[in-house]
This record gives C-alpha cells, structure tokens and sequence, in this order.
C-alpha cells in the first residue's frame, strides 16, 4: 500500500460508495464534507486512478472505485476480524454478531442461539436487526460473522457466500376469528382481500418481488389499502384488532400459526417459496464461535425437517 494511504483513507472511500453521497459520507464519520472530499483526492493522487464521478445526483464508482472497493472492504474487514481477535485473547473471552432478518429472528434464531448459548457459555453473542442492505454491507466490513435469513439478489451476494437450509413460503395470516376463515371454503380468491386491509414487506424487503409476483399471477394489483411492515411487534397486536391480513414469510409468524393465535388463509403460495440460510464472506475463513453457531443452526433445521 502507498506509504501516503492510511486506515482513515479506506473507511472514508467505503462510506462514499456504500452511501453514494460525500456529505453523508461526512455525516456518517462524524467530520466535515471538506475533509472527505479532500481524502478522496489523496486516495486517487496515491494510485493514479479516478474512483469516483460526481454528478448532481451524488457520486457513482468508475470501473477502478468497483475494484478499489472490494479489496478496502476486505482490509477493513480483515483489521476488525484481528483487532477483535486480540481483544478476545487478552480479556479471555470471545463474542458472536450475528444479522437476523424478519424470517429467522421469530423462530430460527431464538432456538439456535439458546442451544449455542448452553454449548459455549463463554461467548458473548450480539444480535442485529435490521434490513438486507444495511446487513450485508455490515457483514462484509467484519462487523458481522453471519447474517440468517433469505437469500439475497445476485447482485447483492458480491464476495459472500450462501448455504441453503430449507425452504420456506409465504403466508397470509389473520386472527383466529378472521370472516375469511370459512371451514366450508378450501380455497378463495385474492380478490377478496380488496375488502380488507392488507400488511405487506415495504419495498426494498428480500420477499416484496415474491408478494407483488403473487398478486401479478393472480391476474390483480397491489391492494390499495395496505400497511408495509415486517415488524411483529406492530402486526401482532393490530392483526388480534382487526381484520387485517398480513403476507409475510412463515418463519415470522411459525410461533403464532402453531399455537393457534393466528391463522393461515387457505391460498396456494408454493410458488413463493425461497431458499433461507445462512449468508457469510467468502474472502475470509469463519471464526471458530462463527463455526460452532454455523453446526448448532443445522442442528436446529435437522430436527425441524
């Protein structure tokens, strides 16, 4: 690395890209916009290269920033990965971050890291909420050892890897005593959720593609009386309420559906169905507690299968 390149140098250029603005980029890393754009100049004096191209719109990579991105990523991850690690070995513990998406933090999760906890009491785990973007760029800096949920789009799975688990589908859940739930009726038409409103993934979710391909099958459009969430601690209480309908993966509301407090409306939706896993780095070797949690999750699926 250029003698002139320091650490400060690669987060600012990550945080630019990852943000595609320089003043959020400023306001992210807590300094002025100025200092910003003046480190990305030294980075491209440093290499002889341009990295970025403003616009009025923000600032995008050119062909050497999409390169220069992947191997800061990984230095930073890399650093993270052995700060931490002598961190560990000095104060004598370890620690897990694991990123939980919607569909494994209801169900898969809580079961994995309550038989993880009891097999290496001495390891601190943290847990992440958030959505599939902020997770995975989480992930790739180091900041995260292994995100469980969905698979993400192609063009997100940039330097990481998948291991599918099961399988899982959406649902349409109401409260136990939704209208809808006629023992008569084995099936009934989307049409019928015209009358209702309807909770849904927000734009941007790993399964909104899978909610709006249903209704496009269906031959309908979106319902124009709906709430966007993944939130249970928001959909619960408003679905017991009212006769709302919430499309939302089964992993989310597999609790509720087996013990009764919600039901499944009776609507094919096989053809939602999604890989779930586990999402890692491929550029660097999973730590030992990433290891062990990794065994403990198919230990968990093994028994649900």
């Amino acid at each position: 690395m250029p003698p002139s390149l320091r650490l400060r140098h690669l987060v600012a250029f990550v945080e630019v890209a990852r943000l595609k603005s320089v003043s959020a980029a400023a306001v992210a890393l807590s300094i002025s916009q100025p200092a910003v754009s003046k480190t990305l100049r030294e980075i491209e004096e440093a290499l002889g290269v341009k990295l970025i191209e403003r616009s009025g719109r923000g600032v995008a990579l050119t062909t050497f920033g999409e390169m220069f991105l992947g191997y800061a990523s990984s230095s930073i991850a890399a650093l993270n990965q052995g700060i931490d690690s002598i961190i560990r070995s000095s104060r004598g513990g370890a620690k897990l971050s694991v990123g939980a998406l919607p569909t494994a933090a209801a169900r898969l999760l809580p079961q994995a890291i309550q038989k993880f906890t009891a097999d290496a009491p001495g390891v601190t785990v943290q847990v992440e909420t958030g959505n599939n973007e902020f997770l995975l760029e989480q992930l790739r800096l180091g900041r995260l050892d292994v995100i469980v949920g969905r698979l993400a789009s192609p063009e997100h799975m940039t330097r990481l890897s998948f291991e599918h688990l099961y399988q899982e589908t959406i649902v349409l859940a109401v409260r136990s005593s939704h209208p809808l739930l006629n023992k008569k009726r084995k099936t009934f038409d989307l049409r019928s959720l015209e009358n209702y409103t309807v909770l849904m993934p927000p734009s941007g979710s790993i399964i909104r593609p899978e909610v709006e391909r249903m209704f496009l099958l269906a031959g309908i459009p979106l319902p124009r009386s709906r709430i966007e969430t993944v939130s249970m601690a928001f959909a619960r209480p408003y679905l017991s309420a009212t006769d709302a309908i919430w499309i939302i993966s089964r992993g989310v509301v597999g609790n509720e559906l087996d013990s009764g407090q919600l039901k499944e409306l009776p609507y094919d939706t096989s053809k939602t169905t999604g890989p779930l896993g586990l999402t890692l780095r491929s550029d660097v070797p999973p730590s030992l507690p990433t290891q062990l949690f990794i065994k403990t999750v198919r230990g968990v699926v093994k028994d649900w299968l």
